[in-house]
């Protein structure tokens, strides 16, 4: 490793210096829109593969390790400087569902007015006029990281807690689990949570001096299916 990638290394650990700005940001009430979103979980509710703690803890892992893992790695690369609007072209080509790509857009549009109004910069600013209809939310959550002075690998963590609290919540609603029973599906997947922060960081350092060819492209399938299904439901609980 050459003495860039290794400045470019020590940039995207962990350890930004406003920690407390991390438990506002991941915080469910950070009015972000997230609460109306299930991440998939209500159609896998419907189609039985959600019915208990098991079938929350096995829906959550999968989605840790691929959409979860993308979506870190893009809001870590943007948390470290990366150009905004190359991650968001970056996030269109790893969507691929039209229902999704509508989705992660309205997220960070609802995003971005809370970000500018509680961490206001203008590097946001000129995201938000070069993408008035919204920008992914992961690239927006990243920028507002940076904006609120966190670190790369925090935004890899606040967004790999949003991919895997928002269906143990919704999951509550849907099937009425019991609250404690999701909370520690959630404790349980601490482990691999450090783990999928640390390699979507390392990927965001990486994309800095190779591109975002480096970023990861992990995908799930079924959620794509689900979500193109969902988005056409005449009546349902959650927006996605």
């Amino acid at each position: 490793m050459n003495s860039q990638e290794k400045g470019v290394g020590a940039a995207y650990g962990g350890g930004g210096a406003g920690l407390a700005a991390l438990l506002v940001l991941a915080d469910g009430r950070f009015p972000a829109g997230g609460h109306a979103h299930s991440g998939g979980a209500e159609p896998a509710v419907k189609a039985g593969r959600i019915r208990d703690a098991a079938g929350l803890a096995a829906f959550c892992r999968g989605r840790l390790h691929t959409t979860g893992l993308t979506a870190a790695a893009l809001a870590a690369a943007a948390a470290g400087g990366l150009d905004p609007l190359v991650l968001d072209e970056a996030a269109d080509a790893r969507t691929p569902s039209p229902a999704l790509r509508a989705t992660a857009r309205k997220l960070g549009r609802q995003l971005m007015r809370a970000a500018r109004a509680t961490w206001p910069s203008a590097e946001l600013t000129a995201l938000a006029a070069a993408r008035p209809r919204g920008a992914h939310q992961p690239v927006v959550l990243g920028l507002t990281a940076r904006a609120a002075g966190l670190a790369p690998r925090d935004a890899a963590y606040c967004a790999l807690y949003e991919t895997v609290s928002g269906p143990a919540t919704a999951t509550v609603r849907l099937l009425g689990l019991d609250p404690f029973e999701a909370t520690a599906v959630l404790a349980r997947l601490a482990p691999e949570l450090d783990e999928t922060a640390a390699r979507a960081t390392e990927a965001a350092g990486r994309a800095a001096y190779e591109g975002t060819d480096a970023l990861p492209a992990a995908s799930a399938p079924l959620l794509d299916i689900a979500a193109e299904a969902h988005a056409a439901w005449p009546v349902r609980l959650f927006a996605s």
